[in-house]
């Protein structure tokens, strides 16, 4: 891991080396617990070397990758452009403007000239924001950053992480605050909002764990109302009973909250042999998102693009070997569960869709 590292960190100094003096540098960042680490890590890093540098975070129904983020993108300033836990494309972002890729996800491409830092295939794997850690340790000295670096850590391993950095956290601060904290940074995208602001803003706040937690700040009763909110939206969703089609399981749902990969990880657990998908026909009106999980015999990216319903977009199919998803408009869902074999029990009619 040490020469990854090293080679991660020469990786991130080449791509500063492309941007001009005091650049004005944009962060497209997940708005998941790692993706808010990550882009917190760099937000907090970068101006150090004089920089002025932007968050954008990319939430519900949004990709980086999208013709949409390049139309927002097309007449900003930006002078670099960093992706961090948004996965890898073959496609630019803004062409011409330097672009670094942060990213521990199966690439699915690479832009032509763009800078990558991938944790894809390393054993253990980084996160997203442990890389952007690494690459803040050629800036600066982020000791006093390590809990933000560990909410990345437990909210995409969990809080046995075999790494160092998460390690020296937990000799700072109590495995039950950190635990904690990073379930509040998740429940706000998982909101039927999925509105993470708050919580990307109780990052650049806080001080440490403890003084996020303090009730010192407005943003944290926001992430317990959003928890809350999605509490009692996972509580519904677990009474759904599994169908089969061969070695699949869907499991389906209706609400605005993201609790289907919550669902398909409750269920992987318990049909251990299966591609297991947490179905939500309400996340968002006119798709049907879905989560799957799947034993390690099976690479799932593999199977979703060997059953792929024609041609898809960036939304379907990314992610890891064993976890994955996507979103399909209601005919491209239909033509999805058809070729899994399922009947009509499992397909969307607009307006019937509980």
């Amino acid at each position: 891991m040490a020469e990854a590292k090293a080679a991660y960190q020469e990786t991130f100094r080449q791509f500063l080396e492309r941007l001009p003096e005091a650049a004005n540098i944009v962060i497209l960042c997940h708005s998941d617990a790692d993706g808010l680490a990550a882009g917190a890590l760099l937000f907090k890093t970068l101006p150090k070397l004089g920089y002025l540098v932007s968050v954008r975070l990319i939430g519900k129904g949004e990709s980086a990758w999208s013709s949409n983020t390049r139309e927002l993108l097309y007449e900003s300033d930006e002078e670099g452009i960093i992706v961090a836990d948004l996965g890898s494309r073959e496609h630019s972002i803004q062409p011409g403007i330097p672009l670094l890729v942060i990213d521990h996800h199966r690439p699915q491409g690479v832009a032509p000239g763009a800078f990558i830092i991938s944790g894809y295939g390393q054993k253990p794997t980084p996160t997203s924001g442990l890389l952007a850690h690494w690459c803040g340790e050629t800036i600066t000295s982020l000791d006093s950053l390590l809990w933000i670096t560990a909410v990345s850590l437990i909210g995409d391993i969990g809080d046995k992480a075999p790494f160092e950095e998460l390690a020296q956290a937990k000799k700072q601060w109590k495995g039950t605050v950190l635990r904690e904290l990073t379930s509040l940074i998740n429940a706000a995208r998982r909101s039927g909002t999925g509105n993470a602001i708050p919580a990307f803003d109780l990052l650049l706040k806080a001080k440490n764990p403890a003084d996020a937690l303090s009730g010192k700040y407005p943003e944290l009763e926001k992430l317990r109302a959003a928890r809350e909110e999605v509490t009692a939206a996972l509580n519904v969703a677990k009474k759904a009973a599994p169908k089969f089609s061969g070695k699949v399981a869907l499991i389906r749902m209706h609400s605005p909250c993201q609790i289907h990969p919550l669902i398909a990880q409750i269920w992987r657990t318990r049909l251990k042999d299966y591609i297991v998908m947490g179905v939500n026909t309400g996340y968002r009106p006119g798709y049907v998102h879905f989560s799957a999980r799947c034993p390690v015999s099976v690479n799932l990216i593999d199977f979703l693009r060997a059953n792929a319903p024609g041609e898809v977009d960036e939304g379907y199919g990314g992610g890891h070997d064993q976890a994955s998803g996507g979103a399909l408009t209601y005919a491209k869902w239909n033509e999805f569960v058809s070729k899994l074999g399922f009947g009509s029990e499992m397909k969307v009619v607009m307006g019937q869709t509980k």
